[in-house]
């Protein structure tokens, strides 16, 4: 059985969603109660709103305090990931390890697991599927060159950016390849 919650912080609205295991599903910050609602229910239809039990409540006081710009550490909660793929649970292990204010790359990830580089896809299909952003901080694994690359949250690679900056992480902004001629 499946229980979520829906709740304010600094950002929006964010759900949480767990069973007797652990935190199952984890919904980054929307613009209303209702849109992160629907967002946790759309990947688990059979789940039903629930006060948080202990453990639970304490990872909600723990993402109010991130978004409010608190350093936090996820690393502790107990997820429950289900069915993932055995290579996906690696790399959600290693990215956990990344901790606040750092950053990796998917390449980077890919080596320290011993994969190749053709590897770096394979960790880049894993963050877009993390059901629980946040408590596997997807938002700390840049593309190649410390590109932002993709994030599929709401507000999209801005809200990747915003999570970094909250972290104290400014990405400088790219040079363009070619310049520009002065006519």
């Amino acid at each position: 059985m499946h229980r979520y919650f829906v709740f304010e912080t600094a950002a929006g609205f964010c759900g949480i969603a767990w069973n007797d295991v652990g935190i199952t599903r984890f919904q980054l910050p929307a613009k209303s109660a209702g849109a992160a609602e629907w967002l946790v229910r759309r990947r688990l239809q059979e789940a039903e709103p629930g006060n948080p039990p202990p453990a639970i409540a304490e990872a909600v006081a723990a993402a109010k305090r991130y978004f409010a710009g608190e350093k936090t550490d996820f690393s502790g909660f107990k997820l429950d990931l289900g069915d993932e793929l055995p290579f996906f649970r690696q790399i959600y292990a290693a990215a956990r390890r990344v901790g606040w204010g750092r950053t990796t790359t998917y390449g980077a990830l890919a080596r320290e697991l011993g994969a190749g580089p053709e590897a770096a896809r394979d960790v880049g299909q894993a963050m877009a599927h993390n059901p629980v952003a946040l408590f596997i901080p997807c938002h700390r694994v840049l593309a190649a060159g410390g590109k932002v690359g993709g994030f599929s949250a709401p507000g999209g690679a801005a809200s990747k950016v915003r999570m970094l900056e909250l972290e104290g992480v400014h990405l400088e902004p790219k040079q363009p390849a070619q310049g520009s001629f002065a006519f």
